[in-house]
């Protein structure tokens, strides 16, 4: 607990929560809780096989959590030949 001017305030309800943050075809989703990697491409409905995800500019693997003020990109594999 903080003494301020007299009042009691407890850090956590001082602290402000930051949402994760996630691009993916150019428009951004926020998620205020932390999840797997797998979750957020359930979540977004996106095929895990054709997508690559990016935290925080380092390429991270589905079975990684990503922490509520993680920013994220959502990156669809593109092949031919």
């Amino acid at each position: 607990m903080f003494r301020s001017a007299g009042l009691l305030t407890s850090p956590h309800r001082c602290a402000k929560k930051l949402p994760m943050h996630v691009n993916w075809e150019g428009k951004e989703y926020l998620f205020e809780k932390p999840m797997l990697v797998s979750r957020l491409l359930e979540e977004l409905k996106v095929n895990k096989e054709g997508h690559l995800v990016v935290a925080n500019n380092r390429l991270v693997t589905e079975d990684h959590r990503l922490g509520a003020d993680d920013n994220v990109k959502v990156i669809r594999v593109v092949s031919g030949g």
